[in-house]
């Protein structure tokens, strides 16, 4: 089926034409389009394999897909959210596949997957992959291609020991893990041969011309958006952040040669811009990046500008934002506790929130969203109380702002200082508790589902025995209840729950992700970890060794 959402699209670059004998892929995204092709790591991977006329590619999502080859070679998955890993296998029976890697033929395609989630902890989904990419797709993909050609006619097992080789492509089947015993922790991960190596590296693009919108629709999440990726990674590394520590180094775009350019080719076909990235603001260059938005002949243009630091939320930005059709900007808090903040290595003072604040309001703002968080390592009950007096602090002071507090669970994530720490069972509570205060206050609360706060916990934090246990729970639903049910029925298999999301990890036990090199060595992560520990407060127990 070729639906009309297809028809909708501008593109903004010049696919290939294929060669007669091109490879042919299929390129899905586990969710509808309108998801899909929101995400920009789709758009841009997709149009790169669009671009090389030794490919012919057809995108695949849970709602249509554009024609698709009766023998496909390759078939690719983006994944960047957890709970998609479900329209994952849905979408491999729909193409007739079987759903472990271990039971595909050569008449089957080679399973590959890549994006955020894969690229922190692929163990969970061990099962489901031939092949996975771990970090950014600049060179990786094109050496990933490139290596399958040398062994396109080669047997299954031949193609797979030589993609191991190359830097950034893991392979789970070429990798033994041996557990203490079947509910215990992990005993050894190593190679299968001394051929294949022992550690997979992530691999980091340091170019300074970074990703762009490759297609423009109507029917994305986000209508007619043109996205433009700012900054990579965050220089502020708050202890529990995936987004700084997993993508580090911080690398910026360059200003003149590919900002500018970037959103001069996407204001030719829409007038909404997206600026994207963990810490747009701290762009070196961003003063010059809204001066270049601010003139007139672009004073239609909608301006949506991703979380922003809060203390670069200067008169000047909330002015250009309400002139370009933004109401609202966004600020990363965490905790209106500073101890809490020094725990987590958040550099910000409750006087720069304030201003903040006060400056969103001067500039035209009606609406300011602050980012927080309950159950962080080391948080007391007063941390808590400290973020309701921070919140009526902000409304006394700058009566009129509408202010919203968005506010989820700390959930611990791999090559992150915090990823030893489990889940704070309290913070259900906690929430529950900021909900009570806020509200008579005339404020908003969105708290994220604590339920789904488990279920992250468990996927961030998975070794491989969780793939029939993910198997399992698709047909039981997505609810916290089912992955309960299926943890009984796997009891004596596996460990219990509460192991991989409640439990603190010894330091010196070996991680499902111990063979998986990101972007800073233990050693460094374990340093970050004892800073953050002599912030808290002698009374509480904590079982890091």
């Amino acid at each position: 089926m070729t639906p009309v959402v297809f028809a909708s699209e501008r593109l903004l670059f010049t696919p290939a034409t294929p060669d007669a004998g091109a490879i042919q892929t299929i390129f899905a995204f586990p969710n509808e389009y309108s998801v899909g092709i929101t995400s920009l790591g789709y758009q841009v991977v997709w149009a790169t394999l669009a671009m090389r006329s030794d490919i012919q590619v057809s995108r695949l999502f849970t709602d249509c897909h554009e024609p698709l080859p009766g023998r496909p070679e390759l078939l690719g998955y983006s994944l960047s959210w957890e709970l998609d890993y479900v329209n994952i296998l849905n979408l491999l029976e729909f193409l007739e596949i079987p759903v472990k890697s271990a039971e595909r033929s050569s008449d089957h395609p080679l399973v590959f997957g890549g994006g955020p989630v894969l690229t922190a902890n692929p163990e969970p989904f061990a099962d489901f992959f031939d092949v996975i990419l771990l970090g950014d797709g600049e060179n990786l993909l094109g050496d990933f291609i490139d290596a399958y050609k040398e062994v396109r006619t080669a047997d299954r097992k031949t193609q797979l020991r030589r993609l191991a080789q190359v830097p950034g492509v893991y392979v789970p089947s070429l990798y033994e893990v041996i557990y203490h015993d079947s509910t215990g922790a992990i005993a050894s991960i190593h190679p299968i041969d001394t051929e294949i190596p022992a550690k997979v590296e992530k691999q980091t693009y340091r170019g300074n011309t970074l990703s762009a919108s490759t297609v423009v629709t109507e029917k994305a999440a986000w209508e007619n958006i043109y996205m433009v990726e700012v900054v990579r990674s965050c220089p502020e590394m708050c202890r529990f952040c995936l987004a700084s520590y997993l993508t580090l180094p911080f690398r910026t775009a360059s200003l003149e040669g590919s900002l500018i350019p970037a959103i001069k080719r996407g204001l030719e076909v829409t007038d909404r811009i997206g600026l994207l990235g963990a810490s747009v603001t701290q762009h070196p260059e961003f003063e010059q990046l809204l001066d270049f938005l601010s003139q007139p002949q672009y004073e239609n243009v909608r301006l949506s500008i991703a979380s922003v630091r809060t203390n670069t939320v200067t008169q000047k930005l909330a002015e250009t934002l309400a002139k370009r059709d933004t109401r609202s900007i966004t600020i990363a808090v965490e905790s209106g506790s500073e101890r809490l903040r020094q725990i987590i290595n958040k550099k910000l003072t409750n006087e720069e929130i304030i201003q903040a604040a006060i400056n969103a309001k001067a500039g035209g703002l009606k609406s300011l969203k602050l980012y927080g968080m309950v159950g962080v390592p080391g948080e007391e009950m007063s941390d808590v109380e400290q973020t309701v007096a921070m919140m009526r602090d902000i409304k006394k002071t700058v009566p009129g702002l509408r202010l919203t507090l968005g506010c989820s669970t700390f959930v611990p994530k791999a090559h992150t200082p915090f990823q030893w720490f489990g889940v704070n069972p309290d913070a259900e509570k906690r929430l529950k508790f900021l909900q009570k205060q806020l509200k008579p206050q005339g404020m908003e609360f969105r708290p994220e589902s604590y339920n789904w706060s488990v279920i992250q916990a468990l996927i961030s934090r998975g070794d491989r025995r969780l793939s029939h246990l993910l198997e399992l729970t698709r047909h039981y639903g997505d609810s916290v209840g089912s992955f309960r049910r299926a943890f009984k029925q796997l009891r004596g298999q596996l460990p219990e729950l509460g192991f991989y999301v409640h439990a603190n990890w010894s330091t010196d036990q070996i991680l499902p992700w111990s063979h998986l090199q990101g972007p800073l060595p233990q050693a460094t992560l374990l340093k970050h970890l004892e800073t953050a520990k002599s912030h808290f407060e002698p009374p509480l127990a904590v079982s890091i060794r």
